[in-house]
Parts: C-alpha cells; structure tokens; sequence
C-alpha cells in the first residue's frame, strides 16, 4: 500500500476510473448482444432498434475515451452491415 496521501488518492481514482470504465465497456457489450439476438429471430424492426441504440452507446462510450473512435466505427460499421444484410 502506498505511503504518499498523492499516491494513495491516485489508486482510488484509478480504481474508481476502472469500475466506471468497465461498467460502460459491459454495456456497449449488451447493446450489441441485443442487435445479434434480434437478427438471429429475424426481427427486422428489432433489429433496427437495437442498432440505432448500440450505435448510440458505443458513440458515447467513444465520447468518453473508453473506445478509440477507429474502433467505435468499425463496431458500428459491422452491426450496420448485418442487421442490413438480413433482409
């Protein structure tokens, strides 16, 4: 443990930063769960839902610095593209 009142303030912020940031990562994970679950029922209006709001948290989270903005767009790129190629 640290000794330094700096450092010991530093690892609860990290600790603190790491939870929210975890929290954030298991949601876009979710939102994307949802879109595959719907194209997997061939739920066409589902599916359109679904992507429009995992399109929106994992713009968020790309927001916030969780996701390079590369890979936000690549993820939103790949949902896109499936949810229109089941039609």
């Amino acid at each position: 443990m640290a000794n330094i009142k700096s450092a010991k303030k530093r690892i609860l912020v990290n600790r603190t930063k790491a939870d929210r940031n975890k929290a954030i990562k298991s949601g876009v994970k979710t939102s994307i769960k949802k879109v595959y679950a719907a194209i997997e029922a061939k739920d066409a209006e589902g599916a359109k839902a679904a992507l429009t709001d995992a399109t929106s948290t994992i713009n968020k989270a790309a927001s916030k610095g969780i996701y390079h903005k590369n890979n936000a767009a690549r993820k939103v790129s790949r949902l896109t593209k499936a949810v229109n190629g089941m039609n």
